[in-house]
């Protein structure tokens, strides 16, 4: 949410402002220069698409997607036995609260494995199955067991670049599973269990769980494949973002949390 200024500020009286203050404008302002310039960064990345853009990505796009489903249960086993109480996992905006605006309440809840490049080893020790599966993706950024509680809903968005594509596997569906359901651009997504969709968050999407039961998901961020010197570009945004206060900021938010939950 942006930070308002009073016209005290700028007075020569008021004392100065505390860190937190000026890190709050910091990410104001990564956030105003990321608006400007992202669009320019994506088209000049797609100059260097090594496939062609598509909403939803055929399967045959990603080697890596039949072994994954091949290991589904054992991913899925893991997941269901962290997540027995959906409640001892954060929401996502606890984690992450520049999700706020998609993540109204707190029926978005996940258990982190991998975020943007920066490995959980707690949460991996875990789920050691899941772990060495992910070891296995290719340019792999972030991983997360997704649990959307009945009645949740994720309102129509759009992702931040074109660098980064989202893939889920299907773990824990509703029996109605066509009420449990994603719209992406011009696909309407059904969840099926063992089995992986990829898609460009960059299209409007939108997601409902309009059932009485709990949808879980394995949700990936991938690096896009790309030619060089696109992939030159894309690791270094990525290497920028990784110490950037919206991943530092994360990590914390997930330290904090196991530790409160341990003490409990």
């Amino acid at each position: 949410m942006p930070q308002t200024r009073s016209n005290a500020d700028s007075s020569a009286t008021t004392p100065a402002r505390s860190g937190w203050s000026r890190f709050k404008i910091d990410r104001e302002f990564i956030i105003d220069l990321g608006l400007r310039y992202l669009p320019a960064f994506d088209r000049l990345l797609m100059r260097y698409a090594a496939t062609p853009d598509h909403q939803v990505f055929p399967r045959e796009t990603f080697p890596w997607i039949p072994k994954l489903e091949a290991h589904w249960e054992a991913i899925r086993d893991e997941a269901a036995e962290i997540l027995r109480d959906r409640m001892s996992v954060p929401s996502i905006r606890e984690v992450s609260p520049d999700h706020d605006k998609i993540a109204l309440d707190e029926k978005w809840r996940s258990f982190f494995l991998w975020g943007y490049g920066v490995r959980v080893k707690n949460n991996c020790a875990r789920c050691p199955a899941t772990a060495q599966m992910l070891e296995q993706i290719p340019n792999l950024l972030t991983a997360f067991y997704s649990v959307m509680l009945a009645g949740a809903h994720v309102p129509r968005h759009t992702g931040p670049t074109k660098a980064i594509l989202t893939a889920h596997l299907g773990l824990i569906i509703p029996l109605k599973r066509e009420r449990c359901h994603m719209a992406v651009g011009e696909h309407d997504v059904v969840w099926e269990q063992g089995r992986v969709v990829v898609f460009d968050d960059m299209y409007p999407h939108e997601v409902w769980n309009d059932t009485d039961e709990d949808r879980i998901i394995l949700l990936m961020h991938l690096k896009r494949p790309l030619r060089f010197p696109g992939t030159w570009l894309r690791d270094v945004f990525f290497a920028i973002l990784r110490a950037s206060p919206f991943v530092k900021d994360g990590v914390r938010n997930l330290e904090r949390w196991e530790k409160a939950r341990n003490v409990a």
